[in-house]
């Protein structure tokens, strides 16, 4: 052996393999994926050690994306319409936007239990109670949330159940703890609220997983029409507890009959049985961690775009939170569209190449949408609450980025591909933390390059991601 090749992976033959791209054309060519071409190749009796030998590659799936990538492809013309398997109801994710930013009105009724004098960021004591709990819970949250739509995905409904009877009751307690150690016992109304807060996130959670988004919408009800009533006229103090007690109770509650089914036996281990492998398949609880670190690392990016003046000792605006809450409906909507465009681009794709300019016209035209989506929403937040302050120049600019980053780091989660989106979600909250705490710079100013950066980062991962046709499986 030469020196230095040790180690060095083989370089495929492409002799044989244009050989036997010829003898397959006609089957390559009518597949929608590789992953037909591997099955057919293994049914042949092609073992991965004779493909190694014979070809250059390491199994039949690396030689079935060197197929794919030199035969076009020759679709048979179905006889009518193609499926639509990722269409979804546009109103059905513009609910579940709604539902995300409704709770935004319990801090209009509880605005009295978080006043206090600034502290040395800026901030109230009880603001910082409840941003602390906030992060927390939707980092927990996050994670819960993808284990259980892993047993979903798994066709196990009652698994889903136990996963959120066990999981739920750790996170409300992580963040009233957590709470707690930021408030210490000095601002007891501002801990209770934090406590009310993780318990509305864990069981509303629960709802929204198990998609009972209409029920959760009657149990907010009491909390919204108080809410409106306070910004109209005065409403007593007692009647404010009253009102969000009353929403929070019907959500726990109805949380808790969501799951009561698991409570028969909330310690069995359910085993699913693949066809594709020997053994039982479920989900590992370490691969949910990725999602709940990025859902700490957005929500830090988010509370810095609502807060960034008031961090840095100046205003106080909500504007931008609101109008980001309020986008993730229509950003839902448009990561079903997104993969809508990606089947209906293997069906026309006739070479890799075409392939992926299709992808990236997807994406941008996804991304447009979703930028004037959230422009719209900045707009009518801005006319419905007088009071906030619409952003302009580089903080408009910020807040744009921020959303591109957002879209895309929900659509490679929605791939499978979580590292990438985490670690850069979580290299622009370290960066805008570091800026923020050393001074450097205005805050939108520093919002804007940190986002900007990291939404160039992220669009660029989803075009080398998800431009290859073996992501959409």
């Amino acid at each position: 052996m030469p020196p230095g090749t040790a180690g060095r992976p083989a370089r495929a033959r492409s002799e044989p393999i244009d050989e036997l791209a010829r003898d397959w054309d006609a089957c390559v060519a009518a597949a929608v994926h590789p992953d037909e071409i591997a099955a057919l190749l293994e049914s042949d009796g092609l073992s991965d050690e004779r493909i190694r030998e014979r070809y250059g590659v390491k199994d039949s799936f690396a030689l079935a994306e060197r197929l794919y990538e030199r035969v076009p492809r020759r679709h048979p013309e179905p006889d009518g319409p193609p499926p639509e398997p990722w269409r979804i109801g546009l109103a059905g994710c513009l609910l579940r936007g709604l539902l995300f930013a409704l709770p935004g009105f319990a801090y209009v009724l509880g605005a009295p239990l978080l006043a206090g004098p600034p502290g040395a960021t800026g901030l109230p004591a009880g603001t910082r109670t409840l941003l602390a709990g906030a992060l927390c819970g939707w980092a927990w949250n996050q994670g819960l949330a993808h284990r259980a739509y892993s047993w979903l995905g798994l066709g196990d409904r009652s698994a889903a159940r136990r996963c959120l009877l066990l999981g739920t009751p750790g996170g409300m307690l992580f963040g009233t703890l957590v709470a707690l150690a930021v408030s210490g016992t000095g601002h007891p109304a501002a801990l209770a609220f934090a406590a009310g807060q993780s318990c509305y996130l864990g069981a509303s959670g629960v709802l929204l997983v198990m998609g009972r988004e209409r029920v959760l919408l009657a149990a907010l009800s009491p909390m919204t029409a108080g809410a409106v009533m306070a910004s109209v006229h005065p409403v007593p103090a007692p009647v404010r507890l009253l009102l969000l007690l009353a929403s929070l109770t019907a959500v726990c509650v109805l949380g808790l009959l969501e799951v009561a089914p698991a409570l028969t036996n909330p310690f069995s281990h359910t085993r699913v049985e693949s066809a594709a492998c020997a053994g039982p398949v479920s989900p590992r609880p370490l691969a949910s961690l990725p999602y709940a670190v990025f859902g700490l690392a957005g929500g830090v990016l988010v509370e810095y775009a609502a807060l960034g003046d008031a961090l840095a000792g100046g205003g106080h605006g909500v504007t931008a939170a609101v109008a980001l809450t309020l986008s993730m409906g229509p950003a839902e909507w448009l990561l079903y569209r997104f993969r809508g465009g990606g089947l209906a681009a293997l069906r026309a794709g006739g070479t890799a190449r075409a392939f992926r300019r299709a992808t990236v016209r997807t994406l941008a035209g996804c991304l447009g949408c979703y930028l004037a989506a959230l422009l719209v929403l900045v707009l009518v937040v801005t006319v419905a609450w007088p009071a906030t302050q619409p952003p302009a120049g580089a903080r408009l600019a910020g807040l744009l980025a921020l959303g591109v980053v957002l879209w895309t780091g929900l659509l490679l989660q929605s791939f499978g591909a979580v590292l990438g989106a985490t670690a850069v979600c979580c290299a622009a909250a370290l960066a805008q933390t570091l800026a923020l705490a050393t001074h450097a710079g205005r805050p939108p100013t520093v919002a804007l390059a940190v986002c900007g950066t990291a939404a160039l980062a992220q669009t660029a991962l989803v075009c080398v991601t998800l431009g290859r046709a073996t992501a959409h499986r």
